[in-house]
């Protein structure tokens, strides 16, 4: 591995064009307005929490629900930066809880091809591979419906658990 002045420089390099530093920004702005209108639209099925910016890996905000909370578990909406695509994460408040619900789905299709639980969450699901970012309220609406309806199954799901 390199010494670390040798990707800093690099990283320098990179803001110093602006276009990653313009990117990421404008990325960052269209999920703190999706929280934003998701909370206008379904605060009758979910609460909302604050904006969480990762590092430059995830962006993203958790929902849940009175029936997700009664298990100790909340959902997520992600912008994963490195695949530059919209996943939605069941995740559990403890990495126990995460573990037992992880044993649970494991071999549904939900994790189908996963051998080992993902570092952050129990599954996660792609609800949009190839975003296009040059039609903001379009995708902003597709991602709501698909959040509405990723998240009923996967709620749903947990329920046929118990």
């Amino acid at each position: 591995m390199k010494d670390l002045n040798h990707y800093v420089s690099i990283y320098k390099e990179q803001l110093e064009k602006g276009d990653i530093l313009i990117a990421y920004n404008a990325l960052v702005k269209f999920v703190m307005q999706l929280r934003v209108d998701f909370i206008k639209e379904l605060s009758d099925r979910y609460s909302f929490s604050g904006m969480l910016h990762g590092y430059m890996d995830y962006t993203y905000f958790y929902y849940t629900n009175d029936y997700l909370k009664s298990k100790k578990l909340k959902l997520g909406l992600v912008l994963n930066h490195l695949e530059m695509r919209f996943e939605i994460w069941l995740l559990g408040n403890t990495k126990n809880i995460q573990k037992t619900y992880w044993e649970a789905f494991k071999d549904s299709h939900w994790n189908e091809g996963r051998t080992e639980m993902p570092e952050y969450s129990i599954l996660e699901v792609v609800v949009d591979a190839d975003p296009d970012f040059n039609d903001l309220s379009a995708l902003s609406k597709a991602l709501e419906g698909k959040l509405i309806t990723v998240s009923d199954s996967i709620i749903q799901a947990v329920e046929e658990l118990s």
